[in-house]
């Protein structure tokens, strides 16, 4: 992986070094993140620190600050003493997520449904598209990014940030998932379904579809997850 940063920007002042350093910390947070998801980085795997700063390219100092933000986001543990692992798997972590799931994003889509153009009507279709030849270490960031599309007309944001948690911690989950074409192709035509109903403008019909949608995943990443803890 080629290094996230280079030697640091030098700035005018204060506030621009700040900015820079904001971004170097998303940017470390977001490589370590994609190698949790995708299965590069194994639950129970220790970060090593030292061998992620020279990887990436920064100090020690964004690294730790993506620690403390991936733990906040359920990704990473912390032990004292001991330093941080990649959080295990969890059924009830599961099972949690996604009651808190069917509980907000139904609503939210009913709140976006009016609202919703044309034009973000086509893009979530493309991202469908996408989904369709993803492989599964990108599918559930397209996943995201495709609700997030549907959602982004209600303007709620402080919902949409915490569904954006939420999501990332299934992500995880949902590389397990998709590998079986017949879930893939169900989770097309229930994608498909949830734009039928913006087309046809009718928040109830999408609140429904989107509730249904959102049950079955949990119950079939939690099925393969169960699978996978007793092996």
């Amino acid at each position: 992986m080629p290094p996230v940063a280079n030697k640091p920007l030098r700035t005018e002042s204060d506030a621009s070094h700040r900015i820079v350093r904001t971004t170097t910390v998303e940017l470390v947070t977001t490589a370590i993140r994609q190698r949790i998801l995708s299965g590069d980085l194994a639950p129970g795997e220790v970060l090593r620190q030292e061998a992620l700063a020279d990887e990436l390219g920064v100090s020690r100092v964004p690294i730790r600050e993506a620690i403390t933000r991936l733990t906040g986001e359920g990704l990473l543990t912390k032990v004292p003493h001991k330093g941080a692992y990649v959080a295990e798997l969890s059924i009830e972590e599961v099972r949690e997520t996604f009651e808190i799931r069917i509980r907000l994003e139904p609503w939210l889509f009913s709140q976006a449904i009016p609202h919703i153009t044309d034009a973000e009507i086509a893009k979530a279709e493309r991202l469908v598209n996408e989904m369709d030849h993803a492989d599964s270490g990108v599918w559930g960031q397209l996943n995201w990014r495709l609700h997030e599309t549907l959602y982004l007309p209600a303007r709620r944001d402080i919902t949409l940030q915490m569904l954006r948690v939420l999501h990332d911690r299934s992500d995880r989950y949902f590389r397990f998932q998709v590998v079986q074409v017949p879930i893939r192709e169900q989770s097309h035509e229930e994608h498909m379904n949830l734009i039928g109903a913006c087309k046809k403008r009718d928040a109830k019909l999408g609140a429904r579809l989107l509730e249904q949608h959102v049950k079955t995943a949990g119950e079939q990443i939690m099925s393969v997850v169960e699978a996978i803890m007793a092996r």
